[in-house]
């Protein structure tokens, strides 16, 4: 019995060389995107136009001491010019400042006018802070930002409960460098960074971890032990998606549960229906609906149901080898058939 060759044709070949091909070029620039680093309270993004700020020449009045590490004054007494070190914690970053949300306020509209002569007088130090639902609470202005709710979850919150008042807005955001980043940063990446050293500052840093308590500072390494590929998860989630009661309405949550009651499950997160789109991805979703349609909005975003790494790239690549692999299999059934 003669059996005759079968030789498929040349050109299933080359197909499937460059699909090759093409898988490898796409997976190869999703490992060479680059991610632009975040400026930290101590970088300075650079010089700045202080005439471009209303209030700048005031302030500047403030910052002659409190933006350096020293300062100078003149003793009354001895009639010498005396240098002394600023505290620390009390120095700020002007360039810092100056591209944050209050940019535009006087020093002296959330501190005491009395601060305006020098020497200050020490019981300053006892003058309350005010939050932000002091100014922003009630004002048709703010109404977007939801400032009534995310006060309410917070007061809901285990830093809340736990700590009572000695717990207020500025301990995890500076009124001095806080910049709304989540509703206006195209690079996902940068947003998680920002919110997650928020978290860490507290979390991270034994000195201000213990002005709350006195309990020892818990490793958080080993307590996420249980992440499989830990370090991708802390670079492509924010603390929150995890420890915090997620709610649709706000973009940011701020109801933090107690640790027994955080996200354990993979599911939550690698899923179409997860807790990432209701929240890290939910305004970027929202975008691309509008500009591209539902179809596209959902089934092409930056997301992926398989792991929160902001890239469409996976997407891609399954798609075009799934409908090649369609096409192969139907010219290689009709070649048959031909013959």
């Amino acid at each position: 019995m003669n059996y005759k060759a079968n030789i498929r044709p040349a050109w299933i070949v080359l197909v499937l060389l460059m699909l090759s091909l093409l898988a490898y070029t796409l997976i190869k620039r999703s490992e060479t995107t680059p991610v632009v680093p975040v400026p930290t309270e101590q970088e300075k993004p650079g010089k700045l136009d202080l005439s471009k700020f209303k209030n700048a020449a005031e302030n500047e009045n403030c910052f002659k001491c409190h933006g350096q590490s020293k300062y100078t004054y003149e003793n009354p007494e001895s009639k010498k010019t005396v240098t002394k070190r600023m505290y620390g914690e009390l120095v700020l970053n002007r360039d810092v400042f100056y591209v944050s949300n209050h940019r535009e306020f006087k020093c002296t509209d959330c501190h005491s006018e009395d601060y305006s002569t020098f020497p200050h007088a020490g019981n300053l130090r006892m003058e309350t802070k005010a939050n932000c639902i002091d100014c922003h609470g009630g004002d048709e202005k703010y109404a977007k930002f939801k400032f009534e709710q995310i006060e309410s979850e917070f007061q809901a919150s285990t830093h809340s409960e736990k700590h009572s008042e000695d717990f207020t807005c500025w301990m995890c955001h500076n009124a001095h460098t806080y910049k709304i980043n989540a509703r206006t940063n195209e690079n996902l990446k940068e947003t998680i960074l920002y919110d997650n050293l928020i978290c860490l500052n507290c979390h991270g840093d034994i000195r201000n971890y213990q002005l709350l308590t006195s309990k020892a500072k818990p490793n958080i390494l080993q307590k996420h032990e249980w992440l499989p590929n830990q370090a991708s998860h802390f670079t492509n989630v924010r603390c929150i998606e995890c420890h915090a009661k997620n709610e649709d309405t706000l973009v940011v949550a701020h109801h933090m549960v107690a640790k027994s009651q955080a996200v354990r499950k993979c599911e939550a997160c690698h899923s179409k229906n997860s807790i990432l789109f209701a929240s890290l991805y939910k305004y970027k979703v929202s975008e691309k609906i509008q500009k591209e349609g539902v179809v596209k909005g959902l089934l092409m975003g930056d997301a992926t149901s398989i792991g929160p790494d902001k890239s469409n790239t996976l997407n891609i690549i399954s798609l075009v080898l799934f409908g090649l692999t369609v096409l192969v299999i139907v010219i290689h059934a009709f070649l048959r058939i031909k013959k």
